[in-house]
């Protein structure tokens, strides 16, 4: 494993669900607003958090952001930040979130951008995503994790663990 990422901890799809429902429950609680920058999982963060009854209270919105076009002209991320440090990035997961926050004008954003199928590159193996959640107040996470299995079940493996983050952030 190279010393630029982690290993991620495995989430079911129902685990992530699981998390999801929680972070509605303490979001709702405490009267916070969510919105998504997603790549990688094509919008299963939002879907995850919209099934769960009351989400309209928390969950704003989101933009999947599956190639370099939206992720420039929707989340306002420069070109070169895409161009130097590559759409796998602590950078650009961090300037993905700062955009989500910025257009929905939301308490905590989150960001996820990955590679879900193998690539043959030992640098940039499948399954490695880079993650980021950001408050409005300005806390700020932002890793590089490495899933396991395929590309379904590490989708939902960084799903769970951005949900992980916010109960982690908001409880904490």
């Amino acid at each position: 494993m190279s010393d630029l990422y982690k290993s991620g901890a495995s989430f079911t799809p129902v685990e992530a669900s699981g998390l999801a429902e929680r972070v509605i429950s303490k979001c709702t609680e405490l009267g916070l607003t969510i919105a998504t920058a997603e790549s990688t999982t094509g919008g299963l963060v939002g879907h995850l958090l919209v099934s769960v009854p009351g989400a309209s209270k928390v969950f704003i919105g989101g933009i999947t952001a599956y190639h370099g076009r939206p992720k420039i002209n929707l989340l306002n991320i420069d070109r070169e930040t895409l161009t130097d440090y590559g759409s796998v990035s602590h950078e650009t997961a961090i300037k993905m979130a700062e955009g989500s926050l910025s257009q929905f004008d939301v308490d905590i954003s989150l960001s996820e951008s990955g590679i879900a199928s193998t690539t043959g590159n030992p640098d940039r193996p499948g399954g490695l995503y880079a993650l980021s959640l950001i408050k409005k107040s300005g806390t700020t996470k932002s890793e590089l994790l490495l899933f396991s299995g395929d590309r379904t079940e590490t989708m939902y493996s960084a799903s769970g663990t951005l949900f992980q983050w916010i109960l982690e952030t908001i409880d904490g």
